[in-house]
């Protein structure tokens, strides 16, 4: 990225934006369980946080599934919050289902023809296929016959996670109910997800869907979030209840942890 040095956009690349470790944020109750899957060709480690009413009967919940979801990672500061809007009666309640990353860049990436982007040592052969695979067609699976989930279920992701929203969205976007893609990379591959808009707003889904996303002060960020706003208020694509959030006062490493009340609040009301 032209703003920033290649060391430091390489470490938000591979691990994410900052390090999770120095917000000592407390690690909720939670269940992680081991899933063999034939799709990424490894075992993943997957954090589970359910709400308190979970327990009291036998309601049925939404689900909300994040990667970068280890322990380690965004796991306890989006259970946090969710437990704290939930308490606030801001959002109903709803389970995590985090995904603990290996090979960070080689999941959460489509294809890519850019050669500059070798340099981030990140596979550019559409790594994200698999891992989508994974989670529609082994880890959803598991999560329904082993909770009491509803239809609806949701992704929330940021940086490269945000691009991996983005291009499910985008590619498969009958998969989620909602998506949220805070500061997404979306200049990977050229900005092609953004580019090719048009055409992909035609395959949504005829039921409601919804997109929050939002852009930092991140100028290879923000100039393509801004760009598929104004592709969003043109086309206005029927059926899609989107939002767009622009965060110039905040960074990179610091949006994720600033707009993720309002982000999930918009996300899961029950009206725009």
């Amino acid at each position: 990225m032209r703003y920033v040095t290649f060391l430091l956009i390489s470490f938000f690349i591979l691990t994410g934006c900052g390090a999770r470790n120095a917000f000592n944020d407390p690690i909720p109750d939670h269940k992680t369980i081991k899933l063999d899957s034939k799709y990424v060709n490894e075992t993943r480690v997957i954090n589970i946080w359910t709400p308190s009413k979970y327990t009291e009967d036998g309601t049925k919940f939404p689900v909300l599934y994040m990667p970068d979801g280890g322990i380690d990672e965004d796991f306890p500061h989006i259970a946090n919050t969710l437990a704290k809007l939930i308490k606030e009666n801001k959002i109903a309640p709803i389970i995590l289902v985090g995904i603990k990353n290996t090979l960070r860049g080689r999941d959460l990436t489509g294809a890519s023809t850019v050669k500059e982007h070798e340099k981030y040592e990140i596979p550019m052969d559409d790594g994200a296929k698999n891992f989508r695979a994974f989670i529609t067609e082994e880890l959803i699976p598991e999560i329904d016959a082993t909770y009491r989930t509803t239809s609806k279920k949701g992704i929330l992701g940021e940086s490269l996670a945000g691009l991996f929203v983005m291009e499910t969205f985008f590619l498969e976007p009958e998969t989620f109910d909602f998506y949220i893609a805070i500061d997404p990379s979306l200049w990977w591959n050229d900005n092609a997800l953004v580019f090719n808009a048009e055409s992909y707003f035609k395959t949504l889904p005829k039921r409601e869907t919804r997109l929050w996303f939002a852009g930092s002060d991140a100028v290879d960020i923000y100039e393509f979030t801004e760009d598929l706003e104004e592709k969003l208020k043109t086309i206005q694509p029927p059926n899609l209840l989107w939002k767009y959030s622009p965060e110039p006062a905040k960074h990179h490493n610091t949006i994720f942890r600033a707009v993720k009340e309002k982000a999930l609040i918009w996300s899961l009301s029950e009206r725009e």
